[in-house]
């Protein structure tokens, strides 16, 4: 069996595991930015920037929230 952790403390594995291995961003787009200009720089977001939509949400007034995702790599030291 595996050890627990104290009272209070978090395990960061389990954690990762948990809640997944993604860093979120999110942006807002004014209600004034055009759908082609919106469309443009999430693509660029994607395509350069590694990230992925996760969720979108239109507010009243036209304000648009974007949460943008990637997976976070970790990187092993071979030596």
């Amino acid at each position: 069996m595996a050890a627990s952790s104290p009272a209070g403390t978090r395990d960061a594995t389990s954690a990762w595991r948990k809640h997944g291995q993604y860093e979120y961003r999110v942006l807002t787009i004014d209600r004034h930015t055009s759908v082609p200009d919106a469309r443009r720089m999430l693509t660029e977001e994607a395509e350069y920037g590694r990230w992925e939509l996760a969720r979108t949400r239109l507010y009243m007034g036209g304000e648009r929230k974007v949460w943008l995702r990637r997976k976070i790599i970790k990187v092993t030291p071979t030596l």
